[in-house]
């Protein structure tokens, strides 16, 4: 009886796993709508452009009004950020003039629609998204990858370039 028991719960279990795998597998990202483009790099002097997705699929594009870049590639470094912001009022970043940007691209569609993306919607300001490897390429320096990089611009032309690892600098950065 009890082998019976464990053998149905464990065939509800399956059931229930292939029905999320089946639901959260498919991926929307459209990768014709966005991109990123630096003309030297991530480094003083090049000039920047992109168009991404927040965790709402609201399309943004970097302005020239934008100040201060954010940039994670690292899960940590995520939640790092993600617990700073959330002791922030919900304006920060735009009365900041800054954006914060998140690389997702490494992790898999049904663990991110799954999992991530849920979360990422509850917070109280826009996250934009990396969804393409490529993309990364182009905004990511691989040794400072495990860091939250500060990017400072003017008129989309990066001015200043920093690698940081505590809250206490993105604050002190962010002034």
């Amino acid at each position: 009886m009890i082998k019976k028991i464990i053998l149905g719960l464990l065939a509800l279990i399956v059931i229930a796993m292939a029905s999320i795998f089946a639901i959260n597998g498919k991926d929307n990202y459209d990768p014709s709508k966005y991109f990123a483009k630096a003309s030297k790099g991530i480094e003083v002097g090049s000039k920047l452009d992109f168009t991404l997705p927040d965790q709402f699929d609201k399309s943004h594009s970097l302005s020239d009004n934008t100040k201060k870049l954010i940039l994670v590639f690292a899960k940590s470094t995520g939640h790092d950020v993600k617990a700073f912001l959330n002791g922030e009022d919900k304006d920060f970043l735009k009365k900041k003039d800054a954006l914060f940007i998140a690389d997702i691209s490494p992790m898999p569609t049904v663990i991110r629609n799954t999992f991530a993306l849920p979360d990422l919607r509850k917070s109280k300001y826009s996250v934009l998204l990396i969804y393409d490897e490529n993309i990364a390429k182009k905004l990511k320096n691989e040794k400072e990858a495990d860091k939250i990089a500060i990017i400072s611009l003017k008129d989309k032309v990066i001015t200043g370039v920093k690698y940081i690892s505590t809250t206490k600098e993105l604050k002190d950065n962010l002034k």
